[in-house]
């Protein structure tokens, strides 16, 4: 009899289980790591987000998925970053290195909700204290003026520099707070370099016509090499260098450890 009973309510469990998986959107075939199921963001957002995270599954099998909703179907924020994460599988099996960053956007009648999920192999190096750091001082601030995919973007990157270890958990609030110094430091060395090209144009050209050019001129030949190096960027083609043609998700686990927030 009791063990009739425990059939009975494992049977009911499970049941229930699958009708509220369904809530969970199905793996993207073919597979993307940015899936906006909401507009929320542009096409062109959309592809820059994507190839910024193929790029870097590709040299690291960590996998760092964007998925945006329309609605929560009445789950709690993190238990579907959580589901969702475990159903597609992001992340590598056995290393369950996946991270999964939810949103669901503001509607008029509700606030919009930001969860960052991590796979059980990355807890130790993006632990629960730094997801809620990420999305309070990167996501949320960006979010509250609509710049959507600029917080979405800043994320990436710390997080990308963190699974890389270009700086440790413990480092990260520091190297947060610094970043208006460093940015400054990086615009120093800029202007050093962009002289140093305008001062080789100007000298090139003296030589090739006998006379120095006006200033403006070069910065129109610099800007010009710019555009053509950066149309070459823009190319990007998903083709066989695709997240699909790298095998897609990989079947990582999730635990239960990352933070949300909500605007």
């Amino acid at each position: 009899m009791k063990l009739k009973s425990t059939l009975i309510i494992f049977s009911l469990l499970l049941f229930f289980s699958s009708i509220f998986g369904q809530d969970i959107p199905e793996r993207p075939r073919p597979p993307r790591l940015v899936n906006d199921f909401s507009g929320f963001l542009s096409g062109n957002e959309i592809f820059q987000l994507e190839k910024k995270l193929v790029s870097y599954n590709n040299k690291t099998s960590t996998q760092i998925a964007i998925v945006v909703v329309e609605s929560l179907q009445g789950y709690d924020i993190a238990d579907f970053s959580f589901r969702l994460g475990e159903k597609w599988g992001v992340g590598q099996k056995g290393f369950d290195n996946g991270i999964v960053i939810l949103v669901k956007p503001k509607r008029p009648e509700e606030k919009g909700e930001v969860f960052i999920a991590v796979g059980y192999g990355l807890e130790g190096v993006v632990p629960d204290a730094v997801s809620k750091r990420i999305v309070e001082a990167e996501i949320l601030p960006e979010f509250n003026r609509g710049n959507y995919y600029e917080g979405l973007n800043k994320a990436v990157n710390t997080l990308v520099s963190l699974t890389e270890g270009e700086f440790t958990a413990e480092e990260y609030n520091p190297q947060s707070e610094g970043k208006g110094f460093a940015f400054s430091t990086i615009g120093i060395v800029f202007l050093l370099i962009l002289f140093s090209i305008i001062g080789r144009l100007r000298r090139a050209r003296y030589h090739s016509l006998g006379h120095n050019i006006p200033f403006w001129t070069a910065m129109f030949l610099v800007g010009s090499s710019g555009r053509s190096h950066g149309s070459n960027f823009s190319n990007f083609s998903s083709g066989s260098g695709s997240f699909g043609g790298f095998g897609g998700f990989g079947g990582g686990g999730f635990g239960g450890g990352g933070a949300g927030g909500s605007w």
